[in-house]
């Protein structure tokens, strides 16, 4: 298999051209989570693309909360064998099953829920770790929430469940990158410390300072593992940067759901070298 840091600069290669081909799609996030989506794929998460189990038993699932970074999520997904790399140019088009928003009537594998309605991730993923509980599956349940998303209530009703509930089989990860739709988030919507909120309702917390760098990325995941069946749920605080691989998208927020330039796109290319993996 390629080294993590050739499928993390594939995933981000595809993010770009797939969001540039139809003039439509979310590339900051996308690329800011990237490291942590090959570290999780392709390193520590325990799954089973093909034959693909909606009910992930006896596996470890994903819930991807924040809907709108589906071009990381489809790359992800099909560089890892859940469906054929050829589909990624289909992304945002008529009758696609990657649409721009995962759903789930297209029966795409690897999407178990519909996402884009955000702040209900954690509850599904809340009710997935419990249902493996009952079934004594001992599968994991990951999943990803955006830090603007956190400003939804019910993200808080589902904060305040798990721990109650001993939900230990639960890893959740937020993408503090500090930046939503409509600027940063601490002028928006103020969230304050995110770690002291989440130890207060009784969660066991690590912060990743470099959600970027995938050692970093993948000890801490493997750290959040070892921490799990001990009666509280996990929450990872990951610091990134919005847009990261591409020097003019970094940090910026206006890049949450905007499309490249074909000029543009020839300058985020030229700084993500071709891969062994090849472009789809």
């Amino acid at each position: 298999m390629p080294k993590l840091q050739e499928i993390a600069t594939q995933i981000r290669r595809d993010i770009v051209r797939m969001v540039h081909a139809v003039q439509s799609g979310h590339p900051g996030g996308s690329l800011g989570c990237t490291d942590y989506f090959a570290a999780l794929f392709f390193k520590v998460m325990q799954h089973t693309p093909q034959p693909f189990d909606m009910d992930a038993k006896d596996q470890d699932m994903f819930v991807l909360s924040n809907g709108h970074i589906s071009p990381v999520y489809y790359s992800a997904l099909a560089r890892s064998g859940y469906f054929p790399t050829e589909e990624l140019s289909t992304f945002r088009k008529l009758n696609s099953r990657l649409q721009g928003h995962p759903t789930t009537h297209e029966h795409l594998p690897g999407i178990r829920i519909a996402s884009g309605s955000l702040g209900q991730g954690m509850s599904v993923a809340i009710g997935a770790a419990l249902t493996k509980k009952l079934n004594n599956d001992k599968g994991l349940v990951f999943s990803l929430h955006g830090d603007g998303e956190l400003e939804e209530g019910q993200v808080w009703e589902a904060i305040m469940f798990a721990p109650h509930h001993k939900v230990d089989n639960l890893i959740i990860t937020v993408d503090w990158n500090g930046q939503q739709i409509d600027g940063p988030t601490d002028q928006i919507g103020g969230l304050g410390d995110l770690p002291a909120k989440f130890k207060a309702f009784g969660w066991n917390v690590i912060v990743l300072e470099n959600g970027n760098d995938l050692d970093e990325v993948v000890a801490t995941l493997e750290k959040a593992k070892s921490l799990t069946g001990k009666g509280q749920p996990i929450a990872i605080m990951m610091k990134t940067v919005m847009g990261k691989g591409v020097d003019f998208m970094e940090g910026h927020h206006e890049w949450h759901g905007i499309a490249p330039s074909d000029e543009q796109l020839a300058k985020a290319l030229e700084q993500l070298p071709a891969t062994s993996l090849g472009d789809y």
